[in-house]
């Protein structure tokens, strides 16, 4: 078939070009070059199609705008969490994930800093993504893009885009990777169900987990299945594995429901009326609408 249609295109670009182009060499080179980028197009797109075992018919409605269903505060684990209604952020409200010895002891120092208000989101610096798991426990809505080989989920609340490719691809080699806020994403979908494996994520040197400070190594493996529920729901069903965060699987489970028809996701810049900028030492200011500073005590030194 290929043959085919390689001859057929041959041709079509001699009848377009005249038969005298048959007499010029540098004619005929210049259609030679020109058909070998084509069939060099052609092997690419059918080799990046091989590997899609599924048809655009064939997929899920995840169209529309969702929002998560939890109202956890912003909590990332809303099973492990105490006590059951916290805010991430808030003092004593923390999650119970299966830590490994040290990083247990790292996340008390954490919580300990969080209580005096000193551990800065890093999302609090504008254009910082807040990476992949925590983006789907972010407030504001989601975009879910199917297509038979990639799936994006896109949040308002951002930049965050976390591309899945469901193209029969592997994750590249080791020696081509390295850590990003979303990682390497490559799943494949069954049935209805996406299910897919995020590697070489950023971990705790430039993301947390929720504001409790919670956060994993650059060495973590995710595992997600996500489909709909009976009630309608959008379910995410993560397992993560993390040789240095975590002494065995931590189940995570999430949900999203589809907002009104007619609800649109807009994009906007965290800075715009930004009015809680960070010291040096870690400390969330807030501002009134002059800029001026309201806070009565900064860096432990009071302000009269």
């Amino acid at each position: 078939m290929l043959s085919r249609t390689a001859a057929d295109a041959l041709r079509a670009l001699i009848e377009r070009r005249g038969s005298s182009t048959i007499n010029d060499p540098f004619g005929m080179l210049r259609i030679g070059l020109m058909m070998k980028t084509r069939l060099i197009s052609i092997y690419l797109l059918a080799a990046s199609l091989s590997g899609i075992s599924v048809q655009a018919d064939e997929l899920p409605d995840w169209s529309g705008v969702w929002q998560r269903f939890e109202g956890n505060g912003g909590i990332f684990d809303p099973a492990t969490v105490e006590p059951a209604d916290g805010r991430a952020g808030s003092p004593g409200v923390r999650q119970y994930p299966p830590l490994t010895r040290a990083w247990e002891d790292k996340y008390a120092a954490t919580l300990e800093l969080v209580a005096q208000d000193r551990v800065p989101d890093p999302i609090s610096i504008c254009g910082t993504p807040a990476g992949y798991p925590r983006m789907l426990a972010l407030p504001d809505v989601y975009e879910f893009i199917v297509r038979p080989e990639q799936t994006w989920i896109i949040t308002e609340n951002g930049p965050n885009i976390l591309r899945i490719h469901t193209d029969g691809t592997e994750h590249p080699p080791p020696e081509e990777l390295w850590p990003t806020f979303t990682g390497n994403s490559k799943g494949r979908w069954v049935g209805q169900t996406l299910e897919f494996t995020t590697i070489s994520m950023i971990g705790e040197a430039h993301t947390i987990l929720d504001r409790s400070g919670l956060t994993l190594s650059d060495q973590a493996t995710v595992a997600t299945r996500m489909y709909l529920t009976d009630e309608g729901l959008l379910r995410a069903e993560l397992v993560i594995e993390d040789p240095l965060a975590l002494a065995e699987p931590w189940h995570v489970t999430r949900h999203f429901r589809r907002l009104p028809e007619g609800t649109r996701a807009y994009d906007y810049a965290c800075a715009e009326n930004n009015r809680n900028p960070i010291t040096s030492s870690g400390q969330t200011l807030t501002l009134d609408t002059d800029g001026n500073v309201i806070d009565k005590v900064i860096d432990g030194e009071v302000i009269e």
